[in-house]
């Protein structure tokens, strides 16, 4: 009996020792945001579809890893309204968020994809590259 006692002693301290290393390190991750709202037009539809792509086939380790996240949000859904004057939106957007134990430290308007919302291939293009240079900024 007395030597399952100092296994789980040995175990207790040992698994405490892990905790308190993760906790220490810190969590950092980019959320890309594609921000609508009710009305959708298919201009509207495919930036979140183009936006979403470039996520997915251009960053799946990081997705995979959960340092990169992609979130569809409707600014008019309750709870959302904040989002509008935390980035300052007044239409579609596509933003990078910079998140480091939970609290944004740096954040990024992809503004030209309204410029590229016509051609997809140029749109994937832009958000891959900026994306791409926002990562390494993250690490």
């Amino acid at each position: 009996m007395r030597k399952i006692i100092q296994i789980l002693a040995i175990v207790a301290v040992i698994s405490a020792g892990s905790f308190a290393f993760a906790q220490s390190s810190p969590q950092v991750k980019v959320i890309v945001y594609y921000f609508h709202g009710l009305f959708r037009c298919s201009t509207c539809m495919n930036m979140e579809r183009y936006s979403r792509e470039a996520v997915e086939t251009n960053f799946k380790d990081a997705l995979a890893s959960e340092k990169l996240e992609f979130k569809a949000v409707n600014v008019e859904d309750q709870g959302n309204e904040h989002f509008v004057s935390d980035y300052k939106l007044y239409t579609k957007s596509l933003i990078l968020s910079l998140v480091k134990d939970g609290k944004e430290v740096k954040s990024k308007n992809l503004d030209k994809i309204w410029e590229f919302a016509g051609n997809k291939q140029k749109f994937i293009d832009y958000v891959t590259g900026v994306l791409d240079a926002f990562m390494k900024d993250a690490q």
